[in-house]
């Protein structure tokens, strides 16, 4: 049980990313532009996981799990739209989506995933 762990973009809250045992856990990300329609805050956070899957070497065709928060259920067909053509075919994790209160207003949803190293 001496596996190193690997933490990227950290500050004294949290890791953005943690790379242990084989295993690549993102931190929740939210969009950057409270307020935007719900495609724009999805394509802005799936993005930022692009990006944060990248820094750890790998991409989404190596998904395992993701969950979803949304502020309202009125959101869920137009964040699936978005996220049925970011998924990789072939390559869909396993997804829990629920109806959430988000921590600042005009945040519509947050997604966090993890991959296989």
């Amino acid at each position: 049980m001496n596996e190193s762990i690997k933490r990227l973009q950290t500050n004294a809250r949290m890791s953005q990313v943690v790379i242990a045992n084989g295993v690549v856990y993102l931190s929740g990300q939210v969009p950057d532009t409270a307020g935007a329609p719900i495609d724009v805050q999805t394509k802005e956070i799936l993005t930022r996981i692009d990006t944060l899957l990248a820094s750890a070497g790998v991409d989404r065709t190596r998904l395992l799990t993701a969950n979803v928060w949304l502020s309202d259920p009125k959101h869920f067909d137009a964040f699936n739209t978005v996220w049925d053509a970011w998924v990789a075919n072939g390559h869909a994790p396993t997804r829990a989506c629920v109806t959430a209160l988000l921590m600042k207003p005009g945040l519509d949803v947050e997604v966090a995933v993890t991959a296989l190293a």
